[in-house]
């Protein structure tokens, strides 16, 4: 894709590019998986259907990818350095979300089934336990000293990714009320870890490929989590408020499931009169109807947990943009990165 060196690169322009230069080296490392396995991960790509049809067109933004490649050249380097760690990052992420739609019960993702769904939860659980392995193995095959950093910077992400996941599961299992509810901090620590590292580490990780000191790795990741605050408070809100026809969701999804979000959590903390009702339909029992849905739905936001969970996304948003100006970087790349960042969170799906 050629662009004019006047203007800065769109961020649709940004992942588009980054996705290209990244598919073939995904496509040839997906090629070594087991054929079984290798067709369930081309169908949680979006790249078939559950026939073994090819889908035109691509299912994803390709957001850690990009990053990956994004860190490579901010760190001075070229876009084919990150690839291998987008490639890795790509591949785990892919795994986690196999995984995580099995936990949670989740029949669609992206308006079509999920893999447990289309293939059923045993072969789900063989192929993401695939692509996490082949994330390992294709950064350990990197040669030089670049590859065992880069391996251990992956191993801490997934750690940290496994961690917030059992948090978030555990919260399902504490009250709403009382000493034992789930606080704001701890949503905030937990959505850091299950969707902020892997954001933190894609970026890290084309540093680290392209020779970075730890110092801009280290800066990048902390950009990468804060972005993952944001994105999963925006994740938050279109779990109770999005369109079905762009989130590929039902309408309040994530009330229906009585899910500790951070705009539910919000509205439980705050003074408002609205709060002490939106407890009262909480911890009653049975699951909500439509219209207690709905009800539901207007009282988080009366009680203030829409407005307070904007506010969070923006405040991560500042502080990622205050990682990437505390440390030196390419400008073209910085450019690319902050263009990117508040796209990825301001999205209706």
């Amino acid at each position: 894709m050629t662009l004019s060196t006047t203007r800065q690169a769109t961020a649709p322009e940004i992942l588009d590019r980054c996705r290209e230069l990244v598919r073939p080296a995904l496509a040839e490392s997906v090629r070594r998986l087991h054929p079984w396995h290798a067709e369930t991960a081309a169908f949680s790509l979006g790249w078939s259907g559950v026939d073994g049809s090819p889908v035109p067109g691509s299912q994803g933004k390709g957001v850690r990818q990009a990053l990956a490649v994004l860190g490579a050249e901010a760190a001075g380097g070229s876009g084919l350095d990150g690839v291998t760690g987008a490639v890795a990052v790509e591949l785990v992420h892919t795994f986690s979300l196999i995984h995580d739609d099995i936990m949670d019960g989740d029949e669609t993702r992206r308006r079509r089934p999920t893999v447990w769904k289309a293939y059923g939860t045993g072969p789900a659980v063989l192929a993401g336990d695939a692509l996490f392995a082949l994330a390992v193995s294709t950064l350990a095959e990197v040669p030089g000293p670049s590859g065992p950093a880069a391996v251990r910077r992956l191993s801490e992400a997934l750690g940290d990714l496994v961690h917030g996941q059992a948090q978030d599961l555990l919260f399902e299992s504490r009250p709403w009320t009382g000493p034992e509810a789930v606080l704001a901090h701890e949503y905030r620590a937990m959505a850091a870890q299950k969707t902020g590292s892997l954001l933190g580490c894609s970026a890290a990780l084309g540093a680290v490929l392209a020779g970075a000191p730890a110092a801009t790795a280290d800066a990048l990741d902390r950009a990468g989590r804060h972005l993952g605050v944001a994105f999963q408070a925006v994740d938050d809100l279109l779990g109770i408020w999005g369109d079905p026809q762009l989130t590929g969701k039902p309408v309040h999804s994530d009330l229906r499931r009585l899910k500790k979000t951070l705009p539910v959590l919000a509205a439980l903390s705050s003074r408002h009169p609205a709060a002490r009702q939106l407890e009262a339909v909480l911890t009653g029992a049975g699951p909500l109807d439509e219209t207690g849905l709905r009800r539901t739905a207007g009282l988080v936001d009366e009680a203030g947990g829409r407005r307070a969970t904007v506010a969070e996304a923006r405040e991560h948003l500042r502080a990622a943009r205050a990682c990437l100006d505390g440390v030196d970087l390419a400008e073209g790349a910085r450019g690319d990165l902050l263009t990117l960042i508040p796209f990825l969170v301001d999205r209706t799906g």
